[in-house]
């Protein structure tokens, strides 16, 4: 018997019977961890339920610097169980998820005078592969570096050390998980805010939540409540002590390959402040990042980068790839996603010196999730639900089995093997329908993009696509890899979509409105009057 359609008409008619069950487990946000604890709970057989207040991977998790990694830099601030783990992780990943994981090299470029020096740089990579259990790096000398890396700046430069990390699409990440939950019986919906958690005898039993697209109002029961709610965590739980959640930003830049063609991810320190920043190449191409700096704007709006941050970014490129001369006129899209650091001083370090180690907050019937890193999801997910056992009163299997079941060879005639690679890592147990829009559809990419038409199609029919910018920025990233965010694609993608999404011609025009309006204020570089605001703030 085929699954019902996972789609818009499915959830209005899923959500008032949805709220009337009695559920183990509610979890509260859509992100990575989120999924995470989802699958973790649905495996375990715990009856469960995910709300996301906007949408699947809205937040931090569509808009990280895509690395899976250990955690190098970890290292050197005391957190060897942290890199240990997160080491780990990674090489589970790149083992279950290939096609969504991807091993990626890094060089960092050594030059005369500057710290770390080859060895001391070298001694850091040998406790790293050492958490990791095999060795994952070598130096080499500028000669042989003029091959791997064309146009890095030669003067003082005296060669560079590689070693390999890992890059996804993180909010395909995302999506994939959710789907081995849903899988093992999990449900998760989108478009529902948490306003309240309600509580009998001073201990949570569930909450109140808002549908988005009616304005209806539900309460959903549970035994145990997680929130997984990344910065928003401070919103609803009952806090004790002065840990609080600190809202970081980090921004990024993406470049045309053409323009900055990029083998490997560059790693080097900015020369204003000595912060890590990468140059790296991602999804066919090129991304500058990251920033990292208190976000002071409203949590319920898109982050967006600022000017401050464009410059920096820029600066930071234009000093390790000088002949490049990259400027804001290059520059494709950009994003800024918001970090949930856990801090537990009034007196603030600065942004980059803050740990990124998770913490777990509990109160009877509920258990909120802060800080943590998208490399270890899987053991915060294992972690969350330990703590709710004793709530649900069911017991919690940690045997270290996979996130990602093993896919079947489906035959996906005609895409080469890349491409059935790439599918196989992004639409996991979704390939028996791919394979049936590329009957339907052919298998034709977008534009000069890997990603095919039929993915567009397979998110509207099968991935609960609620608005426009769910589709472009998040289901699929045209809406960042093409120029002014896909907009010579748009008669395409309405010839294609509207009618699978079941909208009207004024509802599509209502959707493409207020995705261009998001796009260029949150997705694209701030405008000559933005700029002239920010510095009157």
């Amino acid at each position: 018997m085929s699954q019902p359609k996972w789609d818009a008409i499915w959830r209005e008619k899923a959500l008032p019977q949805l709220a009337v069950q009695e559920w183990d487990l509610l979890v509260i946000g859509g992100g990575i961890c989120g999924a995470g604890i989802l699958r973790e709970a649905a495996r375990c057989g715990w009856s469960c339920l995910l709300l996301e207040q906007r949408d699947f991977a809205w937040g931090t998790s569509s808009r990280s610097s895509k690395m899976v990694h250990g955690g190098l830099r970890y290292i050197a601030k005391g957190q060897f169980a942290l890199t240990r783990d997160s080491v780990r992780e990674r090489q589970r990943l790149l083992d279950e998820a290939p096609g969504l994981i991807e091993p990626l090299s890094y060089l960092f470029p050594h030059y005369q005078g500057q710290f770390p020096g080859p060895k001391v740089f070298g001694g850091l990579l040998a406790v790293y592969d050492a958490l990791a259990g095999k060795r994952n790096h070598l130096y080499y000398p500028l000669q042989q570096l003029r091959f791997l890396l064309p146009g890095i700046r030669e003067q003082g430069l005296v060669g560079a050390t590689r070693f390999y990390d890992a890059v996804t699409d993180d909010a395909r990440l995302v999506m994939r998980v959710l789907g081995e939950a849903r899988a093992d019986g999990a449900e998760a919906l989108n478009g529902l805010k948490v306003i309240e958690l309600l509580r009998e005898n001073d201990q949570v039993c569930g909450v109140l939540a808002e549908d988005s697209e009616s304005g209806k109002r539900f309460i959903f029961r549970s035994r145990a409540v997680a929130q997984a709610t990344g910065a928003w965590a401070d919103a609803l739980r009952q806090k004790t002590g002065r840990e609080h959640i600190r809202p970081l930003r980090g921004s990024h830049l993406l470049l045309p390959h053409w323009r900055l063609p990029m083998a490997h991810a560059v790693s080097f320190m900015h020369e204003s402040d000595r912060r890590p920043v990468f140059v790296f190449p991602w999804e066919g191409a090129t991304v500058i990042g990251t920033t990292d700096l208190d976000h002071h704007e409203s949590l319920n709006q898109d982050a967006r980068i600022s000017t401050e941050e464009v410059e920096y970014l820029l600066a930071a490129c234009a000093q390790k790839f000088p002949d490049a001369q990259i400027k804001r006129d290059d520059v494709l899209s950009s994003w800024a996603g918001v970090r949930p650091v856990v801090s537990d001083s009034d007196d603030r370090a600065a942004p980059s010196d803050e740990k990124r180690e998770h913490m777990l907050w509990v109160e009877p019937g509920c258990v909120t999730l802060a800080g943590g890193k998208l490399t270890t999801f899987r053991l915060l997910a294992q972690e969350v639900l330990e703590a709710c056992a004793r709530f649900v009163g069911k017991p919690v299997s940690n045997s270290g089995q996979a996130v990602f079941r093993p896919l079947t060879d489906y035959p996906l005639p005609g895409l080469t093997v890349g491409q059935k690679r790439r599918l196989s890592g992004r639409h996991g147990q979704a390939l028996p329908q791919l394979a049936a829009l590329l009957d339907e559809l052919g298998g034709q990419p977008i534009a000069s993009l890997d990603t095919l038409w039929i993915e567009l199609a397979q998110a509207c029919d099968n991935e609960l696509v609620l608005h426009l910018d769910d589709l472009l920025l998040r289901r699929t990233r045209i809406g960042l890899l093409l120029a002014n965010g896909a907009e010579d694609e748009m008669p395409k993608i309405r010839a294609l979509c509207q009618q699978r999404l079941s909208w009207s011609d004024d509802r599509w025009h209502k959707e493409v409105s207020a995705y261009r309006q998001l796009w260029k204020s949150c997705y694209s570089l701030p405008t000559q009057a933005e700029q002239s605001m920010e510095h009157l703030n």
